[in-house]
């Protein structure tokens, strides 16, 4: 596994700061996720380098974007990028969605071994949950298609709020389907570290 040195590096050149104590953090996550999926398959990436680069590097690449304090992330899986982003910002308040109880067992493991006292778990589907409070920001990584995960999310954050949608590719098709529930703002590139791939973000608002 990487070291704390190397990770914390990294994180400078992704130009995001942390606490002092994150890079350590979230080595420990990535742990937590290499040890749960010999059991369960939370994750099809077990390189630890990968790991690093695609979990926690790509997850805090949103970091700019996202509109605090209160968080929402729909389809959470094993905690992306809900966890790097409770550990990279412990003043930010988090709810981690997900509707599988495996996924769920795992993330309430890891919320108690890595003490995120700023992050909640919801064990329910998206399209029924509601949350008491609507929430600054929806974020999903790989939780369906933009326009699908666009009005659910709609359903979950406040007026005027932020909706991002993490992919791949520039997804030409899927913003042709988006509907009046939001707005679109714009595609950002992002630049991760490490990866020779493509990571883009849709950043939208709720109408």
């Amino acid at each position: 596994m990487i070291n704390v040195a190397t990770l914390a590096r990294a994180i400078t050149a992704l130009g995001v700061d942390v606490p002092e104590g994150a890079p350590g953090a979230l080595l420990a996550y990535l742990e937590l996720i290499a040890k749960w999926n010999q059991v369960y398959n939370l994750t099809a990436i077990r390189d630890p380098q990968r790991m690093v680069i695609e979990h926690v590097l790509d997850s805090l690449a949103i970091v700019p974007h996202v509109a605090p304090p209160h968080v929402i992330d729909v389809g959470s899986g094993a905690g992306l990028p809900g966890v790097p982003l409770a550990i990279a910002r412990p003043d930010w308040r988090l709810v981690l969605l997900d509707s599988s109880h495996k996924r769920c067992s795992f993330l309430q493991q890891a919320v108690i071994e890595l003490a995120l006292s700023n992050v909640a778990i919801a064990c329910e589907r998206a399209e029924s949950y509601r949350p008491v409070e609507p929430a600054t920001t929806v974020v999903s990584r790989a939780f369906s298609d933009t326009a699908h995960f666009a009005r659910i999310a709609a359903t979950l954050a406040r007026r005027g709020g932020t909706v991002l949608a993490m992919k791949a590719l520039y997804p030409h098709e899927e913003l042709a389907q988006l509907t009046p529930e939001v707005a679109l703002k714009e595609v950002v590139r992002l630049a991760i570290p490490g990866l020779d791939a493509q990571r883009h973000l849709v950043i939208m608002t709720t109408a």
